[in-house]
């Protein structure tokens, strides 16, 4: 599977702030001792063009990916947390550069863990979370990485759940339409029955007609014949 290029854009902006970090400590060090920063400050200003530059690519990459759902609106929020504490990094290390904020403490390849030195405070410890308290950056981005894959799992789950629950439903549907189906040919089939039963109903009432008008006259012809006899009897 090839790397997001939003999380190889990331790791490399946040390399590029370490760095900054560092030759910031460096320049001010040069500075105490009375040495020249020239060249130092020119190396600072093309990293700090170059970390807004990849900052504005993140921003650019992260809009793309939500606008094009390619990840869902869960990682695009936490991607957007994780682009605003570097805008925030950015801030701080341009304020340390022009000397208007504190200066930022070498740290053990990381942009978060490490204590201050000589009391001042370290800029990259405001608001860290607990959970990544003490951490390194690769600890750091293992642990992002581990909560994307349970993120991932969570959402495998959701998606298996949510295909059963539709198969389900088709099924349900399915048999819907069958039985559906059946009353129609039920009803259809009452209904023939009924016409059939409505149509012998007349037959035979017209039969019972027919036979109740051919025994009249049998009647009267039987009537006549027995009145003749009595006539020549007497």
């Amino acid at each position: 599977m090839a790397p997001d290029p939003w999380f190889s854009t990331y790791d490399s902006t946040c390399q590029i702030a370490q760095e900054i970090a560092e030759k910031i400590q460096q320049r001010n060090q040069y500075e105490r001792n009375g040495e020249n920063t020239t060249k130092l400050t020119v190396t600072i200003r093309a990293l700090l063009q170059k970390l807004k530059e990849k900052i504005a690519l993140l921003k650019d990459l992260l809009l793309r990916a939500v606008a094009t759902h390619q990840i869902t609106q869960l990682e695009g929020d936490r991607r957007q947390n994780l682009l605003d504490d570097l805008v925030t990094r950015e801030r701080l290390l341009l304020a340390s550069f022009k000397n208007e904020g504190a200066e930022p403490d070498l740290i053990r390849s990381s942009l978060m863990t490490g204590g201050a030195k000589r009391g001042a405070p370290n800029p990259w410890l405001l608001e860290e979370p607990e959970e990544t308290r003490g951490l390194g950056f690769d600890e750091i981005r293992q642990q992002q990485q581990k909560i994307i894959q349970e993120q991932d799992a969570g959402l495998d789950a959701l998606s298996s759940i949510i295909s059963r629950q539709k198969q389900m439903g088709q099924e349900i549907g399915n048999e819907l339409d069958e039985q559906n189906e059946i009353i129609d040919d039920l009803a259809n089939l009452v209904e023939n029955t009924d016409e059939k039963l409505r149509t012998e109903t007349r037959r035979v009432n017209l039969v019972d007609r027919k036979s109740t008008s051919c025994d009249l006259p049998k009647q009267n012809r039987s009537r006549n014949k027995s009145g003749f006899k009595n006539q020549r009897a007497s």
